[in-house]
């Protein structure tokens, strides 16, 4: 049966994308899938896993067993040179592997909140920067009185590397995104190009100035993903997999160990169907003295919310059709959720 890709986040997806592309069955079977999985694969994800000071992750089972949910702390990293850097995007993601279903939770960079480890409250995506992603992790769960098993991080460099070493990406930009806020990191996306490279594509995820703020930056993220695996379904040139290795190995850090991951990527490619539901947390920005800092707030209903949405989501005796879904797929629910299946990949959008 031929197995289409699975990918499971948004503006961080090139993470799992890289290993996704190395487990494609339909691929992998003209070149030897045991011999892959076995050798080469394991030994360069090896590179990749930078387990956390002080924690320890919860195994995730093998594809032989039953899978309980379990979470993931998606890092998109704004790193440049040997400096740190921030998580420019954070998304507390939920995998239910029998369910075939994940949630993700977009936290805005500007939320202000309790940072963990430095007795003080600041923008949460400075907990990156202080404490790397043991920090953010610690962070995260305290904000959302929930518990992260694993984390994946990917910097910037490695995106754009990846975009362009898979020949660009086709996005519908019909008119010129230019993000010109004295606050923001400037650039111009130019609209109507065939094909975007890396550099304008991760413009692209992370422009913030529309009308819609986060909400759109979020509706992109699904956008991006489907159009990134259709990339990925293209990618038959077996000259790219070594190059896309270096890239994973020299910018992709996790706390899953290298079987995990090829564990974990089977099991997911398993399913003929999985649905992807997305929520970006709710507040509203306003800064605390004037000429300070500007911070983003968290509506407390919502944030509440949320909470009771991740614990019903983490808890395996939650049955598929039980599950507390965000407010926007409780009407009209078959034209919001984006569905991923071995027969068609698409992102509904309300």
């Amino acid at each position: 049966m031929n197995k289409r890709k699975w990918l499971y986040t948004a503006s961080a997806a090139v993470v799992i994308l890289l290993v996704a592309v190395f487990f494609n069955r339909g691929t992998l079977a003209a070149f030897g899938f045991d011999w892959l999985l076995q050798g080469q694969v394991e030994k360069q994800l090896e590179q990749t896993y930078k387990p956390i000071d002080g924690r320890e992750p919860v195994p995730v089972s093998t594809i032989d067993k039953k899978q309980d949910p379990f979470s993931v702390l998606l890092l998109g990293v704004d790193q440049r040179g040997k400096e740190i850097g921030r998580s420019d995007t954070m998304i507390y993601t939920i995998v239910r592997p029998n369910d075939g279903d994940l949630l993700m939770v977009s936290i805005p960079r500007d939320m202000y909140v309790d940072i963990i480890g430095k007795d003080k409250k600041d923008k949460i995506t400075h907990a990156y920067a202080f404490g790397g992603a043991g920090m953010a992790m610690d962070t995260v769960e305290n904000f959302l009185d929930a518990p992260i098993n694993y984390y994946a991080s990917i910097n910037f460099e490695g995106f754009r590397q990846v975009i362009d070493t898979l020949g660009g990406i086709a996005l519908p930009i019909e008119e010129d995104m230019v993000n010109d806020d004295p606050d923001h990191e400037k650039f111009v996306i130019k609209a109507g190009q065939e094909s975007y490279n890396g550099k304008d594509t991760l413009n692209y995820v992370r422009y913030r100035e529309d009308a819609g703020g986060d909400m759109n930056r979020t509706e992109r993220h699904q956008i991006f993903l489907s159009l990134l695996m259709d990339k990925a379904k293209q990618l038959n040139q077996w000259s790219k997999v070594p190059q896309l290795m270096d890239i994973m190995g020299d910018n992709f850090s996790t706390d899953m160990r290298p079987q995990q991951l090829v564990d974990f990527s089977q099991s997911m490619l398993q399913a003929k169907e999985r649905n992807i539901y997305s929520h970006s947390l709710l507040g509203s920005g306003h800064r605390l003295r004037s000429g300070g800092a500007w911070y983003y707030f968290a509506d407390d209903e919502d944030l509440a919310k949320v909470q009771a949405m991740i614990k019903s989501w983490l808890n395996a005796d939650t049955p598929a059709s039980s599950l507390i879904l965000p407010d926007k797929y409780t009407v009209n629910k078959p034209k919001e959720v984006g569905t991923l299946s071995s027969s068609e990949t698409t992102t509904k959008q309300p």
